[in-house]
This record gives C-alpha cells, sequence and structure tokens, in this order.
C-alpha cells in the first residue's frame, strides 16, 4: 500500500512506480524472477492504491474533470476525470510496458512516455492496451455538467506535481521516445530499438512542430471536434473487452498526458514513423486529442448526470405528490392539454426493459398531431425546453426532404482514416430524440434520403440502428425515447400512441414558477422511476385477458400491436407511482386514457 510518499493526484505515476517496485522486491525475495511474475502485464497491486484514494478516501470529489473549461490548467501526468461516451473503438496497441535498466526493472505502463532511457539492449517485455475515442455524451444539456474543483486547487496539484519531478525537462532525445506499436509492427521486434535514439543524437533533431508531422498525412483523416466538447483518447488496461461497449457511457479516471508542447519525432528513413499515417487517431499528436490512461472506470447510468442524486427510495408514498407536481407542469407546457400530460408523461418514462426477437419491449413513441406551423412556434419551443430541463440528454431533428437527402444519420465506417465515422443517431442510451415534421412538403428522395428514413422507421419500430461498414451492415441496439411532431399523423414514423393536441391556453410564466428544487426532483423521479422492476399478478393478467378479448369483440382491428401497447401503458402508469405491481386502480386509469385517446382519433 502507498502511504503518503506519493500523492495519486499530483503525481499517480509515483505511485504506480513505488507499487511495481514493491512487487519487484518481494517476488525477488521470494525467489522468483520478478520479469516472469509480470509478463502479462496485470495489475500488481497499483489498481488498489487508486480505488482506496478515489472511493475510500473521498479522493474522487477532488480529480479534475476533463473540460475545455479547464484544461489550460491541468498538467501532464496528474489525475484526471472524463466522462463520456464510447464513440470509436480503435482495437489493441502494444507497448514496451517493462524494461530492465542496469539491474533494475522499470515500468512504463500507463504513459506514453517512458520515465528512464531505455538502452537498446535493455530486456522488454511487450505488453497490451486497449484504444476507445470517446467523446462528451451526444446531447448532453448544460445543468448535467459536473462542477470541477476549483482553478486554485488546479494550480495546487499542478505546482505538486513539478515538485514531484513528473514534468521532466525535455533535453535529450530519449526523453521524447513514445513506444507504441501497431498490431502488425509487433512482427518486427527491432521497430521499438529503431524508436530509441543513439547518443549522440542532437536535440534540436527533436524540434519538429505538430504542425509539420502532420504535413505527411492527410487532414480529413484527423477527427473533427467541436473546441467545446472535447473528445479524448483513453487508453485502457487489464479490462475484459465485454465490459466496454460501444455507445456506452463512462467515466474514466486515469492518468492525463495532454501536452500542446511534446514534439513528435520525424524521420521519413524510420519504418516506425511511416506507420503514423496508417491509424490517425492512434498516433494523433497529443495537442489534437488528449490522452487518459484509465486506472478506473465505471458504467454510468442516467441517474449518476442528477446534480445532486437523493437517496430516499422511490416507495408511493415518496412519490405521488413528486408525480402530481410534474403532471401539473407538463399540463402547463402542453396548453392544459391532460391528455397529452398524462402521455407525455408515461413517454417520458418509458425505456426498453426486454427484447424478444424483433420486439423491443418497453418502447413508448408519442406522436403529438394537429400541430400547425402557428402552433409549433408556441408550444414547439415550449416543450422542447421543458424536456432537455428535465432529461439529461435530448436530441432535435427539424424533418425536411432536404434534411433526409443530404443527412448522415447513421455512422460509417471510414476505412481510409480506420475510424468509424458519426451520424445523428448514434446516441447513448436514455436519449430523448424531437422529431418536428411540421415543415416536412412533399418531394422526391434520393438514395441517401430512402436510407435516411429507413434508420428513423427501424428506430422507431425495433430500437435499433444500422452501422454501415462498407460491404455489410451491423444493427446496433439502442434506446431512445422518440417523440414526433407533426400536423397530421406521420407517415414516416410509424408510432406506439397517436395523439392529436388539443392545447386550451398558453402560458408565459412557467419557467418563472418553477423552482430549482422542483426541477431536482422531477429530474430525479424520472431517472429513479424508469429502472424500477415490475411484475403482473396472475389475477390481473387474467383481468387484462379478460379485458382485451371484450375490446377484440367491439373493435376486430385491434391486433396484438395494441394489446402490447396497453401492456406497456400499464406497467409504465404502475411505475409512475412508484408501484412495481399493476393494481386494478392504474389499469382501469389506462383504458380510461386509451378511451380518451380514441375519441379524439375519432
Amino acid at each position: 500500500m502507498v502511504g503518503l510518499t506519493f500523492d495519486c493526484l499530483a503525481n499517480p505515476l509515483g505511485a504506480v512506480r513505488l507499487t511495481f517496485e514493491k512487487a519487484v522486491a518481494a517476488a525477488v525475495s521470494s525467489g522468483l524472477d520478478p520479469s516472469i511474475t509480470f509478463s502479462s502485464g496485470a495489475d500488481w497491486g497499483a489498481l488498489d492504491v487508486f480505488r482506496n484514494f478515489l472511493f475510500n478516501q473521498g479522493g474522487l470529489s477532488h480529480v479534475p474533470i476533463l473540460d475545455p473549461t479547464n484544461l489550460h490548467w491541468i498538467q501532464p501526468n496528474t489525475l484526471v476525470r472524463f466522462r463520456g461516451m464510447v464513440q470509436d473503438m480503435l482495437g489493441n496497441e502494444f507497448y514496451v510496458g517493462a524494461f530492465k535498466d542496469g539491474s533494475t526493472w522499470r515500468t512504463n505502463k500507463f504513459t506514453d512516455i517512458p520515465s528512464y532511457p531505455i538502452a537498446s539492449s535493455s530486456e522488454m517485455r511487450v505488453w497490451e492496451r486497449r484504444l476507445l475515442y470517446c467523446i462528451p455524451v451526444p446531447g448532453q444539456n448544460s445543468w448535467v455538467v459536473e462542477q470541477s474543483p476549483s482553478e486554485t486547487m488546479i494550480k495546487r496539484c499542478s505546482s505538486s506535481s513539478s515538485q514531484h519531478g513528473e514534468k521532466r525537462p525535455r533535453d535529450t532525445a530519449t526523453d521524447l521516445m513514445e513506444f507504441e506499436v501497431s498490431n502488425h509492427e509487433l512482427m518486427d521486434p527491432s521497430s521499438f530499438t529503431k524508436k530509441q535514439a543513439k547518443d549522440a543524437l542532437p536535440s534540436q533533431s527533436f524540434q519538429t512542430t505538430q504542425e509539420s508531422v502532420w504535413d505527411t498525412c492527410s487532414e480529413p483523416s484527423v477527427p473533427e471536434f467541436d473546441r467545446n466538447s472535447l473528445p479524448c483518447l483513453v487508453k485502457i488496461y487489464d479490462t475484459p473487452e465485454a465490459d466496454l461497449k460501444l455507445n456506452d457511457v463512462f467515466e474514466f479516471i486515469g492518468v492525463f498526458t495532454f501536452d500542446p508542447e511534446l514534439a513528435v519525432h520525424k524521420d521519413n528513413s524510420d519504418e516506425f514513423s511511416n506507420g503514423l499515417c496508417d491509424d490517425a487517431l492512434v498516433h494523433l499528436p497529443p495537442s489534437k486529442v488528449p490522452r487518459l490512461h484509465c486506472l478506473v472506470h465505471r458504467k454510468l447510468s442516467v441517474q449518476d448526470f442528477l446534480l445532486s442524486p437523493r437517496v430516499i427510495e422511490p416507495v408511493p408514498s415518496s412519490v405521488r405528490g413528486i408525480r402530481e407536481a410534474l403532471l401539473r407542469h407538463l399540463t402547463a407546457v402542453l396548453g392544459n392539454d391532460g391528455v397529452a400530460a398524462q402521455c407525455m408523461l408515461l413517454h417520458l418514462l418509458s425505456r426498453v426493459h426486454a427484447r424478444v426477437e424483433a420486439l423491443a419491449v418497453g418502447k413508448l413513441s408519442l406522436n403529438l398531431t394537429g400541430l400547425s406551423s402557428e402552433a409549433i412556434s408556441i408550444f414547439g419551443n415550449q416543450i422542447s425546453l421543458a424536456i432537455q430541463s428535465l432529461l439529461p440528454f435530448t436530441q432535435s431533428i427539424l424533418l425536411t426532404v432536404e434534411y433526409l437527402n443530404t443527412a448522415a444519420l447513421g455512422p460509417k465506417k471510414d476505412y481510409k482514416s480506420n475510424r468509424l465515422l458519426t451520424g445523428v443517431l448514434q446516441l447513448a442510451q436514455g436519449t430523448h430524440l424531437i422529431i418536428d415534421e411540421t415543415q416536412l412538403q412533399s418531394g422526391t428522395l434520393n438514395a441517401t434520403g430512402v436510407a435516411n428514413a429507413q434508420l428513423l422507421k427501424n428506430l422507431m419500430e425495433s430500437q435499433k440502428v444500422d452501422y454501415e461498414f462498407q460491404f455489410y451492415k451491423m444493427e446496433m441496439a439502442a434506446d431512445v425515447q422518440v417523440l414526433i411532431l407533426s400536423e397530421g399523423k406521420s407517415n414516416i414514423l410509424p408510432a406506439d400512441l397517436v395523439l392529436p393536441f388539443r392545447p386550451a391556453a398558453v402560458s408565459s410564466t412557467i419557467n418563472a414558477t418553477t423552482t430549482a428544487e422542483e426541477l431536482e426532483s422531477w429530474r430525479w423521479y424520472l431517472a429513479a422511476l424508469r429502472s424500477l422492476p415490475h411484475t403482473i399478478e396472475a389475477e390481473m393478467q387474467k383481468t387484462i385477458e379478460d379485458d382485451m378479448v371484450a375490446a377484440r369483440r367491439v373493435d376486430r382491428r385491434l391486433g396484438s400491436e395494441d394489446f402490447s401497447r396497453w401492456l406497456t401503458m400499464a406497467r409504465l402508469m404502475s411505475a409512475s407511482f412508484g408501484e412495481t405491481s399493476l393494481s386494478m386502480e392504474h389499469w382501469q386509469m389506462v383504458k380510461e386514457l386509451e378511451r380518451l385517446r380514441k375519441e379524439r382519433l375519432k
């Protein structure tokens, strides 16, 4: 265990090296060959040190969150957090993980640059790490951004980092080497030593700027990103592949290695350097995308993005008042349309909780019709702002023929740059999507438009998105709440619930009368109750079956989709009261809501 010798926050690599040296010493004292003990690169106790610091000693709240606002304050080789979605998985990377410095074994794990010079004759061990290109969660609303530790604290950590000596002067050629090799380079072990500097190499040979390095690469292969939405190249160690999936949202905690001053050596005669363009994302200079060598990661849910998560249990007695207040708020937003507010509440609580073949069980898309150009100008923005204030991730699409014919909705693999080009529909689970159809006019769809319309329809019907990989397509599961605003019933997007919108009034004081405490309670309510388990007792199952048979006798057009929708609405109605089992009262409420909805459809 590391005591106070090293500061895990300001000098994490010191703690990594100290635990490594202790593990080597323990192996030697036990009569074991240390190079065999850590030949696979598995953890030797360093991660326990950081878990203890972060979660047992309360260190997590002091770790800066990596974002554009504090990027210039955070020093390289300090501990940072990054919250984001896995946008692309770049495969595995081999690197010199341990080497012998004279008679002493040293490690390069969790860093890009060796902490000590490596002689060409040194004994080495090659380890492997995974590379993930992560971005801030698409559609993340401003209220979910967690506050980082203060600028003063970050500066203090920076000063501490300098005192620990982790930011070394770059006065030798060897200090600037980055021992990263792609899979095909592993076939030639000499490529490791070729990257090392000769003793007499002049230091000025390493003064090539990052911009000149990129003269040899095609600019389109460099990821374009909004400077206000910082991406991150995350390097993962000792984690099974099944634990990290595309589009999952994680918090990564690790060593930050963004360094705009770092020059990259370019030597056209060096086959190691010539591989720079083969995978531009992997060898991207730190000035383009910051890197994080992950020590600890955890998958995040919607609840993790609440500013002040509640610890109370979502039981009926605690949620009934919150439900009533939220329903009043939604009713005001929707122009005193109580039926629309009831449907909206169920829609906001919906999620995919199971999949049976092509059926996504639990989804409940909503189509509000009757929205003219005048009505959408009043209520469209009002609805959008209300949902943005309640849910952490929201997106919107203004659907037109031109948009369908030109937009890149589905992700596509670009084999020239060897990366996945994101699309509008590459979204994290729990994202809410508003599609405004009120400006959709008649027109001709080209091949792109037809493909985009089909992508949207598949998302609505099966909660899946096709990812294009040149010669084949791969279906990726999604969990996106879709709300369609249209003048008539959408012909492109078949929603589960279609409801003619009938506002009776316009309120201009909705936001002014809503308090911060109310917003926090509604956000907790929607996040907590979406994940409630649910069952239907045998007696209630019999009642539902009888009611469905009776409804079928009255209307022969009713089919399995209608009955599936009723069951979903029943589950959501129970959940909205904090109940985990369907009661007769809530089933009657669903039947009444369906009756009112169908009256409007007539």
